[in-house]
């Protein structure tokens, strides 16, 4: 088949709504009686439903799916894929069945939506899940995704509001995610950057949940659009404050380069403008603000655990091959919420 590309515009997690958007219209919704059984909701601003079924079962359910941000189908099916599995991870889960979320123009080549797919089904594999049906409409642009349900246990759920004063914060995977795949579209960014990037994204969080296993996890989210200061935000839960050193922050170095440049998404910008009153930087330059703010796609895992745990958990999460680092620590609510120093 020759290589088509997908025409990507904005695609991945910058396209997701803005979060002060979402919580005006997630506050007016009615809401039925209270299901005791539902552990976790969406006013939580959790990674994913979790609903109990018995004393040591409950289901964790999600979904996600977003246009292209990459030209190849079949990379794009595995990007979306992981991205869409990583709720369950974040959430301390296994995953279990995938549901696929089609948007297809019906003019375009059916080998594409198959390549697509392929990639998702690849993933969901590797994830030790089974692809169990799904859902296409006809569209005028491509979408894709999965509806995962997971399961754990009801009283080792990894919520992202458990955080406690003391703790360590450690972050898997790399930041700049957004910035060079906007690089790339406009053919500023490198193939070397491109690749890593790719990997990255198609890197499922799998291997550093299975590192947390045999530890006290207190909180645990993934880090997607919202951007890393978006979801340590959400993880602070208006309880608490942290302390972040930015030099110990894993990024790709030539997503810094293209930040200076103003290479930035629109989706960064309205993270900052949500997250930014909650933030002080003190000398911070202007490029490495914006990666704190910037969209990920397929992000890594942002887990907060005891201080003395730190040192062996992230000795585990290298030892798998990831670029994990202790990124800072939580402290008592104060002012600023987010202190971001060098």
């Amino acid at each position: 088949m020759e290589k088509e590309k997908l025409f990507c515009k904005g695609g991945g997690c910058t396209a997701k709504l803005g979060a002060g958007i979402l919580s005006r219209i997630l506050s007016k919704l009615p809401q039925g009686p209270k299901d005791e059984n539902l552990l976790v909701g969406y006013d939580s601003k959790d990674d994913a439903a979790v609903y109990k079924i018995s004393d040591d079962i409950a289901f964790v359910q999600t979904l996600d799916f977003f246009p292209p941000m990459v030209d190849d189908p079949y990379t794009f099916g595995k990007i979306a894929a992981t991205n869409a599995l990583s709720d369950i991870y974040a959430m301390g889960g296994e995953v279990k069945t995938a549901l696929n979320i089609v948007c297809f123009p019906e003019k375009m080549d059916l080998n594409i939506l198959g390549e697509i797919m392929r990639g998702g089904a690849e993933k969901v594999i590797e994830a030790g899940g089974t692809l169990a049906g799904g859902h296409s409409i006809a569209d005028s642009d491509v979408k894709y995704g999965l509806s995962v349900t997971g399961i754990v246990n009801p009283n080792k759920i990894y919520t992202n509001n458990g955080a406690k004063p003391g703790d360590a914060l450690i972050l898997t995977k790399r930041l700049g995610v957004g910035i060079i795949c906007t690089a790339n579209r406009v053919g500023e960014a490198s193939v070397e950057a491109m690749k890593a990037v790719t990997d990255s994204m198609t890197t499922l969080n799998k291997y550093a949940a299975e590192c947390c296993r045999n530890f006290e996890i207190h909180a645990c989210t993934d880090v997607t659009g919202f951007s890393f200061l978006g979801h340590l935000h959400e993880m602070m839960d208006g309880q608490l404050s942290c302390h972040i050193h930015a030099k110990q922050v894993p990024v790709f170095e030539e997503a810094l380069r293209h930040a200076d440049e103003f290479l930035l998404t629109a989706a960064g910008q309205r993270n900052r403008n949500f997250t930014g009153p909650f933030v002080q930087f003190k000398d911070i330059p202007f490029a490495m603000e914006e990666i704190l703010f910037d969209p990920q796609t397929s992000g890594g895992l942002l887990i907060s655990l005891a201080k003395e745990d730190a040192p062996a958990l992230l000795g585990k999460l290298k030892a798998s091959g990831l670029p994990a680092e202790i990124v800072g620590e939580v402290l008592e609510k104060a002012e600023p919420e987010i202190l971001v120093t060098n």
